[in-house]
């Protein structure tokens, strides 16, 4: 077991001299560190909750980049970036490193990149109990209830899905559920090498790598949830999938870019999700200098 704190982990892909310019800021600041900023020709940067600081140290060059996707990978660059097709990397523990740079498409499609031209090492952490608060409003007469969690970037939505999620499945608002995760981009579970580096729960299986449609596909034909949950709902082909999933009978859990239910009311893929009827409860998260709330909406 890594015994490392999260922003360790996360910063172990960096090259020297640049651990020494992070650990400048003090351990009472990087307790809070949320991503790593790496830009060509300029400092690297942290961003805290209360905004993005400098860190000193040299400018970013190529090979600053060129390392940390290295190390990151454990192989070349040239061989890593041949085969990254979402744009990010998932390490160990589950954080991940974002890149930047230039696209190059075959046949239509992104083949690679080239020519790095920034990257953000984010760090993941669980914060078990931070949907402890929330779950009386969630469940009715002991059931849970489908529900949409709706925050901007940044305010913490996947962090409050992924202790929902076990949560549930640890049974702390009534019987243990069985929770199936379609985690697209591994970012709930963060699988590694089929090992979950986020702790989820004694009852939730996990499949990533495939869309929220065949994902929920797969997981409710084969794995028989009693909660099936996504992230990031951000297109009509995920609200589509959503609306096929919730007629299955298992209950819902998804998460969406936005500050209110007037966003939602705003958009068209979301008024489809609405009309659809299938959350019955929606969670609003909100950050504001450096703190998050979260309140609890009926939706029907």
């Amino acid at each position: 077991m890594d015994e490392r704190k999260p922003w360790e982990q996360a910063a172990a892909v960096l090259p020297a001299p640049l651990p020494g310019c992070l650990r400048a800021l003090g351990e009472d600041r990087l307790r809070g560190l949320e991503e790593l900023r790496l830009r060509r020709g300029l400092p690297m940067t942290a961003l805290l909750p209360e905004g993005e600081v400098e860190t000193g140290g040299p400018p970013i060059g190529e090979e600053e980049l060129r390392r940390v996707v290295e190390n990151a990978t454990q192989s070349s660059a040239h061989t890593a970036l041949d085969r990254v097709r979402q744009g990010f990397v998932t390490l160990r523990g589950g954080h991940r490193v974002g890149l930047c740079g230039s696209v190059v498409k075959k046949d239509g499609q992104i083949a690679t990149l080239r020519e790095l031209s920034s990257l953000s090492v984010r760090v993941a952490r669980a914060v078990p109990g931070l949907a402890g608060p929330l779950l009386p409003g969630l469940t009715e007469k002991g059931r849970f209830l489908s529900t949409l969690i709706l925050a901007p970037p940044g305010a913490g939505k996947t962090t409050l899905l992924r202790d929902l999620v076990r949560a549930l499945s640890d049974g702390e608002a009534g019987p243990p559920l069985r929770v199936a995760v379609a985690d697209e981009r591994g970012e709930i579970a963060a699988l590694w090498r089929g090992e979950p580096q986020l702790y989820v729960g004694r009852h939730t299986d996990v499949l990533d790598g495939c869309t929220k449609a065949e994902g929920l596909s797969i997981l409710i034909r084969g794995m028989n949830p009693q909660v099936a949950v996504v992230d990031e709902i951000t297109q009509r082909a995920d609200v589509q999938a959503v609306v096929e999933a919730a007629g299955c009978g298992a209950a819902l859990i998804a998460t969406a870019h936005g500050g209110g239910r007037e966003d939602l009311s705003r958009r068209p893929a979301y008024r489809e999700l609405l009309a659809a009827g299938v959350f019955r409860r929606l969670v609003v998260l909100e950050r504001t200098g450096g703190r998050r709330a979260a309140r609890t909406e009926v939706l029907s």
